[in-house]
């Protein structure tokens, strides 16, 4: 997982969201045991990059516009499918970010309730940022409906079967190891997450719609760099029989691909007029 930076522009960024995260606990519903684990699986620990990408792509598009509640859809989103991935029948991890997996503290049941909760909430919070959008400063809020559409064709798009779900599927069961099917996985494992991620902060931030395809090829390399970087350094710990790029192009060839996607996401990012020092900062880091 991505490691802090020093000094980090990030920080302010992560503490706002993070602020925003917890107060919000409480409006996931009623104080029980589903509740207790959703509050558990939130906040043990991480370094927020999803939330972190749709506030840095806001901010660098200079319109002042609150997506809090965008950060929130994209983090529901990832923690749920994470809960779903250490289950016993699908990755079967006991551990996650060095603290016992939500399964072991609460059990499976209220573990896969917890996952399809927090899945729930993520679209309602799409909801909610759309209502933030609706009540801004026009031109902004004339888009809010559209903004609407893009982000629900996003989240059902990147986390249903064409994306997360369908790429977890191919990693428990994958038809071959060729460097085609591996891609594909992290495709739709791995970028598909990100994709939401940079196409809420672009609508949500007041991004133009008519460059989203930009913004979903910048996601898509920078997703790519991410899953290559964590590969590379997961090869020792990762068996033959893994799904891992590292193990089909050798780790030379790999680096050379996570280099090349680095600099493809750059140029995308110029491309969009969003190359700040905060991108370039978490880019640093896979090198």
């Amino acid at each position: 997982m991505l490691k802090a930076p020093r000094a980090s522009l990030l920080k302010p960024l992560k503490k706002e969201f993070e602020e925003h995260l917890e107060k919000n606990i409480l409006r996931l519903g009623d104080q029980n045991k589903l509740r207790d684990a959703c509050e558990y699986a939130l906040m043990n620990g991480g370094k927020r990059v999803r939330p972190l990408i749709v506030m840095m792509v806001a901010e660098a598009l200079g319109n002042d516009l609150p997506v809090l509640e965008a950060c929130l859809s994209v983090e529901y989103f990832h923690t749920a499918s994470l809960i779903a991935d250490d289950l016993p029948c699908m990755d079967n991890d006991d551990f996650r970010r060095n603290k016992p997996a939500l399964h072991k503290m609460f059990g499976e049941t209220v573990a896969v309730l917890a996952s399809y909760a927090l899945i729930s909430a993520g679209y309602e919070k799409i909801f909610h940022a759309v209502q933030v959008l609706a009540e801004q400063k026009a031109p902004f809020c004339e888009e809010a409906e559209s903004c609407c559409v893009v982000a629900l064709d996003a989240a059902t798009r990147c986390a249903g079967m064409s994306g997360a779900v369908g790429g977890q599927f191919k990693d428990l069961f994958p038809k071959d190891h060729s460097k085609e099917e591996v891609l594909d996985v992290i495709y739709k494992k791995t970028v598909t997450l990100f994709e939401i991620a940079f196409e809420f902060g672009w609508v949500f931030g007041g991004g133009a719609h008519q460059q989203l395809d930009d913004v979903r090829k910048a996601a898509y390399h920078f997703g790519m760099a991410f899953q290559i970087w964590d590969d590379i350094g997961d090869i020792d710990q990762d068996g033959e029989g893994s799904i891992n790029i590292v193990h089909v192009l050798g780790e030379s060839a790999a680096q050379q691909r996570l280099e090349k996607e680095i600099e493809l996401f750059s140029q995308q990012m110029e491309k969009l007029g969003i190359w700040t020092p905060e991108f370039q900062q978490t880019v640093a880091l896979f090198r």
